[in-house]
């Protein structure tokens, strides 16, 4: 027998099979990880096909050693690496290994084992009771009577020197048993079946027999989608099929499984970079033996090694984490997609704010549309749009408005609670009049430019175009211009003066750096612990407050004026989100939104909750504008520490790729070739080429640009391409 191998390093040089002859006497599957000698090395390997003869020759090296008792991939992912690198243009073992916790591979993470004691089971209870002979060791016998302990439990309640002495006479016996290492480390009460509302019940009844295989569940937050999933997942479960729930960000992670673990007991797991080795390991375990039948997690989690897989649920679909932006890159929803094609499944898209390109795919028939328009609590929150420029005009030079400092004491006044977000994103930095609001835009683009501190420059990420800093706003003549940003701290300071004896929280990247430092911030603010929590993006979405009555929106602008065509959108979403923090139960909440752009079309359609209205004009503005969905945008990055080496590949690459302009004409809008918007990251210098062409051909075109940047690439320089990437810095 002939094992086709694929060996455990990451080089385009090896990305391809090599080939093993199978010892006699071992057996061997596919998917099972092997050890193999190479060159003068012995290494890991998965083995993804075997046959009765070799393609070659040459004569053939055995393989070593089957390295685990069971297949660590499964056929349907073996399948799904063939997608991924015809899709993604990424190398073979760089698929394999998003299949497997890393650890397991060098055999650095193991099962976790402890000593066990328990009644010898080869003679009666009694006659175990009278060879005990003392009191003490009798009431250990009886203690053990209905089952066995742990010996470390056991020895910490009664004398060490008793329980030896039982074990030495037989009486007990003591084995090694594994402890599975849970991430929740609780079991949550089961929790009651509710009855479900009209709206539910409707978009229930459309998802089951829709005959496509992707839902898109457009519901405003509140409404009630997290129970339509569950439904979902549990008629997935009666068919005797598995299920895989996604949220956008891991520190959700944990709250889902409480609600799901509360719904479905422990056949339900949790995946994602976020969990210890060992918790990882165990819980991948599980899946992959068929313990686990539902997996709640982040994006990893859709690799999950379940089999005939019923139902596939992207919460917050349109969130950027669910794109992969390092190796392997990937696309969450493709994926999905795939994997509900192989197992005769179903994917299902929920939002309160879909992505455009899914609401246009919904809108065409392509994907079921599905809506949930009211909320259970009933009204959507009032949101007021504040004008900071206003306020400055009035005197207030301050982080809050005059109407939001005097509704947070409302507020607390009320004993209700109230969220203040700071919208703050990535590394870069706009300007802005704070007198008119005017923000600086490419006039090539018609996106907004980039302030560089580094050489005081304006510059466009999509075009290179560079601008001389402002002076003075060139719509009203004002010098007020300002640029950088607010941290969480200085915003908590500022509400300490105003309120010097309530608790504030903070809830950042900073104060959650450990393990449980997300769910205790969380568990104290639900507990009423504190009346405030202020945050970035980590408090805009999932959270359920009921005493929340009052979310206050610091710099709305500041993602609205990134240069990214996706601004409005992004905007758009992250306002709607955080909104929907309020008044989520019987109390009616409020919004107060500060903007220095009252008037822009984000705010207006988003005080209204209009989301249908925003996506309108989006797509309108998309489709003049030549960006996607109606366009695709392809960037070539090169990265290395010689920046010289990094400039050569640059241009030794566009050239390959310059006559692709001749070649598809004008279905290709626009080809760059420039020094990366971040030019250095850790010692490596950074430089880019962009495309953006049209989708008839896109096929066409990625095939051809890959072949260039093949044939480019210089030694000691990076070479990586991204479809349609979240961000071009």
């Amino acid at each position: 027998m002939v094992a086709s191998v694929i060996v455990d390093i990451s080089t385009s040089e090896i990305d391809r099979i090599f080939e093993y002859l199978v010892p006699s006497g071992m057996q061997v599957r596919k998917g099972d990880r092997v050890l193999v000698p190479f060159g003068n090395k012995t290494i890991e390997g998965f083995c993804i096909d075997l046959k009765d003869s070799p393609d070659t020759s040459r004569e053939l090296k055995e393989i070593i050693d089957r390295l685990d008792p069971y297949s660590a991939i499964t056929e349907e992912q073996l399948e799904l690496a063939k997608f991924m690198r015809a899709r993604y243009y990424i190398r073979h073992v760089d698929c394999l290994r998003l299949f497997i916790p890393s650890k397991l591979r060098g055999g650095r993470v193991r099962e976790l084992k402890r000593q066990y004691v328990c009644l010898a089971q080869d003679r009666p209870y009694e006659q175990l009771l009278e060879e005990a002979a003392t009191p003490a060791r009798r009431a250990v016998v009886e203690r053990l009577k209905e089952g066995g302990e742990f010996l470390s439990r056991l020895t910490s309640e009664v004398s060490a020197s008793c329980v030896n002495t039982l074990i030495k006479h037989g009486i007990l016996i003591k084995t090694d048993r594994e402890i599975m290492r849970s991430p929740l480390g609780y079991e949550p009460q089961k929790s009651e079946l509710p009855l479900l509302r009209p709206a539910q019940q409707a978009a229930l009844e459309t998802i089951l027999s829709m005959q496509r295989k992707v839902a898109l569940l457009y519901g405003v937050t509140g409404s009630g989608k997290t129970e339509v999933y569950m439904r979902c997942i549990a008629q997935a479960l009666q068919e005797g099929k598995t299920a895989i729930m996604l949220v956008p960000e891991i520190s959700l992670t944990p709250q889902t499984l409480k609600i799901f673990r509360s719904r479905f007991g422990d056949i339900v797991a949790m995946l994602h970079s976020g969990l210890s080795d060992g918790e990882r390991f165990d819980e991948w375990r599980r899946i992959i033996t068929g313990d686990a039948k539902v997996v709640v997690g982040a994006r990893s989690a859709i690799f999950a090694p379940l089999k005939n897989v019923g139902v596939i649920i992207i919460d917050e679909e349109h969130d950027s984490s669910y794109v992969s932006e390092s190796n392997p890159r990937y696309i969450t929803a493709d994926i999905a997609k795939w994997r509900a094609e192989y197992n005769g499944g179903k994917v299902i898209l929920g939002s309160a704010t879909p992505s455009i390109e899914s609401f246009l795919l919904a809108k065409r028939g392509q994907y079921e549309l599905v809506r949930m328009d009211e909320r259970i609590s009933g009204n959507m929150p009032d949101m007021h749009i504040v004008d900071m420029k206003q306020e400055i005009i009035s005197g207030n030079n301050g982080i809050f408005s005059a109407e939001l400092t005097a509704s947070l004491k409302d507020t607390v006044a009320r004993g209700e609670q109230a969220m203040i977000f700071l919208n703050r994103r990535g590394h870069s930095s706009f300007v802005m009049c704070k007198k008119c609001g005017y923000t600086a835009k490419c006039t090539d683009c018609d996106i907004t430019l980039t302030y560089h501190s580094a050489d005081n420059k304006l510059k466009c990420h999509y075009c290179g175009k560079r601008y001389k800093m402002l002076d003075c706003c060139p719509e009203c003549g004002s010098r007020e211009i300002r640029y950088g940003k607010i941290g969480t701290q200085r915003v908590v300071e500022e509400l300490k003066k105003i309120f010097p004896d309530i608790n504030i929280l903070r809830m950042d990247n900073e104060t959650t750096a450990t393990k449980t430092a997300y769910l205790d911030i969380l568990g104290a603010f639900a507990s009423g612990e504190a009346q405030i929590l202020v945050g970035t993006q980590m408090i805009a979405k999932g959270h359920d407050f009921p005493n929340v009555t009052l979310v206050g929106i610091l710099d709305a602008d500041m993602s609205l004026y990134f240069s990214d065509y996706r601004s409005a959108e992004r905007t758009f979403q992250l306002v709607t989100q955080v909104a929907g923090r309020a008044g989520r139960a019987a109390k009616l909440g409020k919004v107060i939104l500060q903007t220095y752009s009252p008037n822009h079309y984000v705010f207006r359609f988003a005080a209204r909750y209009d989301y249908d209205g925003f996506f309108d004009k989006e797509n309108n503005t998309r489709l003049v504008s030549d960006f996607p969905p109606y366009t695709t945008i392809m960037r070539i990055m090169m990265s290395g520490a010689d920046e010289d080496k990094v400039i050569e590949c640059a241009k030794a690459i566009y050239l390959k790729i310059k006559p692709l302009k001749d070649k598809y004409d004008y279905d290709i809008v626009y080809m760059q070739a420039m020094k990366s918007p971040v030019g250095k990251i850790e010692n490596k210098f950074r430089y880019q080429i962009l495309l953006r062409f049209k989708r008839v051909r896109e096929r066409n075109i990625i095939a051809d640009a890959y072949k260039a940047m093949e044939e480019g690439k210089t030694k000691g320089v990076s070479v990586f391409a991204e479809i349609n990437p979240q961000n071009l810095n």
